[in-house]
Formats: C-alpha cells, sequence, structure tokens
C-alpha cells in the first residue's frame, strides 16, 4: 500500500510540473510574439544589441508566424497571423491544462 501511495505522489507532482511548464513556455512564447509584433511596428535606431534582439525575435518567431501566413489571406498592410497564432497557443494551453487536470 505504501508504495502506491507514493507513486500517486509522484504522478501528482509530475502532472503538477508539466502544467507549470506548459503553462510558463507557452506564456513565454506569446510574450515574443508580441515583442516581434511591437519591434516590427517601429523603426528602432540602429544598435548593435537591438539588432541581435530583432534578429532573435524574428528567428524564434517567424516560423510558428509563417504557418499561419500561408494560410490567412492577405488583408491589405494588416497581418492577422500573429493574432491566430495567439489564439491558438491558448486554445493549445487550455487542452494541455484539461488533459493535465484528468491526471491529477
Amino acid at each position: 500500500m505504501g508504495a502506491t501511495v507514493a507513486t500517486v505522489l509522484v504522478a501528482r507532482t509530475a502532472a503538477s510540473w508539466a502544467r507549470s511548464f506548459v503553462d510558463v513556455f507557452i506564456y513565454v512564447y506569446i510574450l515574443l510574439i508580441f515583442a516581434y509584433i511591437l519591434t516590427s511596428w517601429f523603426r528602432l535606431p540602429y544598435s548593435v544589441w537591438l539588432s541581435r534582439i530583432q534578429r532573435f525575435l524574428y528567428d524564434v518567431c517567424d516560423p510558428y508566424l509563417r504557418l499561419f501566413r500561408r494560410v490567412l489571406p492577405p488583408l491589405g498592410p494588416v497581418d492577422l497571423s500573429p493574432m491566430v497564432a495567439v489564439l491558438l497557443l491558448y486554445l493549445v494551453k487550455r487542452v494541455l491544462d484539461a488533459l493535465i487536470g484528468r491526471l491529477d
């Protein structure tokens, strides 16, 4: 009986840790997408550090956003791919939270 209680505690701890990891990962990625959007709207003065930050944001966010740009039709200067990408990330977070919540 003692082994099953320990196993249940380990499983709940692992599920709790997995839920926290997924939540933080998705929230950080959403923040990176928002930073990418903001840096694309404003023309920043040239700086080596700003250039590196913009390049990092481009390298991290653009491959994911490109998936939606292929599917969504262009609406002139308006790019809806970040909004759809953030909504999808939020939905994935909710689904994973529900699935991990069933393990608790």
